[in-house]
C-alpha cells in the first residue's frame, strides 16, 4: 500500500496556482477564502495577513483544507494537512519576507520591484501559512 496521498492528485495541485483554503471557525464550521498558493516538492504557501479571520482560526486550529479544481470544474483535489504559520513580517530583510518571495514566485514569477514588494509584506502585516498534504481526496484526471 503506497504511503502519502496518492501522486496523481497531488499532481493536479501542482498544476495549479489558485483554490480554497479551509480553516475551521471556533464554532466549529468551515471557513473558506479563495486564495493564491504556491506549491514546491509538496509543501503549499499562502500569504495571509495577520488581521484575517483565516489566520486566527489557525492560530486556534491548525487543521487545514485546500480545494483545487481544474478549469473544467469535473477534476478536483483537497488536500488536508497542518498548517505552520511563520511569524508576521516585520522587516523588509527578515526570514518572513524571504519566504513571501519564494512564495510570490511559485505563483507569479519575478516580481518587477522587489524593495517595493518587500516593503508592502511588512505593512500588510503578511505572514505565510504552509503545510504538507497528509491526506488528499478527490477525482484525478481520467486516463
Amino acid at each position: 500500500m503506497p504511503e502519502g496521498p496518492d501522486p496523481r492528485l497531488l499532481d493536479v495541485v501542482a498544476e495549479h496556482r489558485w483554490g480554497v483554503l479551509a480553516t475551521v471557525k471556533r464554532d466549529g464550521r468551515p471557513q473558506l477564502s479563495n486564495v493564491g498558493y504556491s506549491w514546491d516538492d509538496g509543501l503549499v504557501r499562502v500569504s495571509v495577513t495577520a488581521d484575517r479571520a483565516k489566520t486566527r482560526n489557525l492560530l486556534r486550529d491548525p487543521r487545514v483544507g485546500l480545494h483545487v479544481t481544474s478549469r473544467d470544474f469535473w477534476t478536483w483535489v483537497v488536500v488536508e494537512g497542518t498548517a505552520d504559520l511563520t511569524p508576521v513580517a516585520a522587516d523588509p530583510r527578515d526570514d518572513t519576507v524571504e519566504e513571501l518571495i519564494t512564495y510570490y514566485r511559485g505563483t507569479a514569477g519575478e516580481h518587477p520591484d522587489w524593495d517595493y514588494y518587500r516593503r508592502a509584506m511588512v505593512a500588510e502585516r503578511r505572514l505565510v501559512v504552509r503545510f504538507r498534504p497528509e491526506h488528499a481526496y478527490g477525482q484525478p484526471p481520467r486516463g
